[in-house]
Parts: C-alpha cells; sequence; structure tokens
C-alpha cells in the first residue's frame, strides 16, 4: 500500500482548521481482547520528519509500526487511546463500542481539536465538526497515525493475556480469528477475555 498522503488536512487547513484529529480503531474483528481507538493530532507536514512510509497499520510490518509509534508519540502536538472491554463489547454490541472508544479517544484530547477525521464512521455525541472519510487512512497522514498508535497499544495489550493464557497463541495472532486460535478455543473453551458474542467463541460449543 502507498503511503498515506495529507489530502485531507491541507484542504481543512485551507478551511482554516488548525487543531486537526485523526482517528482509528484496532481490534474490531478479533475474536478476543479489548477494542482499542486512539487520536492524534500531528503537527503540519513540514514538522512531520520521520512519518516517511506512514500507512495503515494492517499493511506495516510490526517493527515498521514500533518505530512509527515513537517517532509519532515524540512529534504529536497531542494523542490519546481509550479501550473497550471484551464484556463491554459484549454487553453494548460491536459497532456501539467502536462509536465509544473513538469519542473518548477524541475527547481526552488536550488541548480539543476543532476538526476530527473519521475512517468511514459518523461519530455521534461530538460537539466538534467532524469529516467521515472513506479510506481515511489513505488520504490522512492523522488517521493513519491514529491506526499505528490503536494497534501497537492493542499488541501490546493482547501479550499479557498470552502471559496469562500461554495455550492460545495469543502472542501470534493476537485474538484474531486464525485456524489454531479457533482450535484452541475448540479445545480448552473461551478463556476470560473472548468476546462471548462472537461467532466461534461460545457459539463453538453449541456446534452452531
Amino acid at each position: 500500500m502507498d503511503p498515506a498522503s495529507d489530502a485531507a488536512e491541507k484542504w481543512a487547513r485551507r478551511l482554516g482548521f488548525r487543531r486537526i484529529a485523526g482517528t482509528d480503531e484496532a481490534g474490531r474483528g478479533a475474536l478476543a481482547g479489548p477494542l482499542v481507538a486512539a487520536a492524534v493530532m500531528l503537527p503540519p507536514g513540514e514538522r512531520q520528519d520521520g512519518l516517511e512510509g506512514l500507512a495503515d497499520s494492517k499493511s506495516l510490518t510490526p517493527g515498521r509500526r514500533r518505530e512509527l509509534f515513537c517517532r509519532i508519540t515524540a512529534i504529536a502536538d497531542c494523542w490519546s487511546y481509550a479501550c473497550v472491554s471484551p464484556w463491554d463489547i459484549d454487553m453494548a454490541g460491536l459497532q456501539a463500542a467502536n462509536a465509544a472508544a473513538m469519542r473518548l479517544a477524541v475527547l481526552s484530547l488536550a488541548p480539543p481539536p476543532d476538526l476530527v477525521l473519521v475512517d468511514y464512521y459518523h461519530l455521534e455525541g461530538l460537539d466538534i465538526p467532524q469529516w467521515s472519510l472513506v479510506h481515511g487512512d489513505r488520504v490522512s497522514r492523522s488517521v493513519a497515525a491514529a491506526s499505528v498508535l490503536a494497534k501497537v497499544i492493542r499488541d501490546h495489550l493482547m501479550l499479557s493475556w498470552w502471559v496469562r493464557y500461554p495455550e492460545y497463541g495469543f502472542e501470534k495472532h493476537k485474538g484474531y480469528g486464525t485456524s489454531f486460535h479457533r482450535k484452541a478455543i475448540a479445545e480448552h473453551g473461551p478463556a476470560p477475555c473472548h468476546r462471548g458474542s462472537f461467532r466461534g467463541v461460545l457459539q463453538m460449543d453449541l456446534g452452531l
């Protein structure tokens, strides 16, 4: 994938916005672990040295994501993240949990943004102008940066579950539904960090 452009930020600055934040999430489709959202406000383009090659986190190697994480957090005007637990995902539903995490991440930024760039979604409950972008991680460096932060933080959190429940192999798949992971659930049953409402977790016991 080509590096993310800053086309959205450039248009926003032409329209007078100055504090522009991007937000994105990681872990939406996982069978286990939290959903993590991040929000980040990058400086203007001339102060973004070290972000060459920034793209959607899924297209980057783990090593490159960690390098970019360190650089993003070093140069960002501000950044934040929010987590929604597997239990809250089961209670509220995935879409509500996704929106809640991104909304909390945005509202935790200080200073607050005057524009929020969101990858595809529209966030209710934000008293801040927002643009819902199709393929936001391609046309906004802020959104791509948020995707990297969310992914690195979530992967790190999944390592703590791996230490506690090594039989599921969380260090390899980070909670996503690989064949190894599904076989481990079938053999051992779900762990406390699994999302019971997801097909492939508790439903496996019912043969559904």
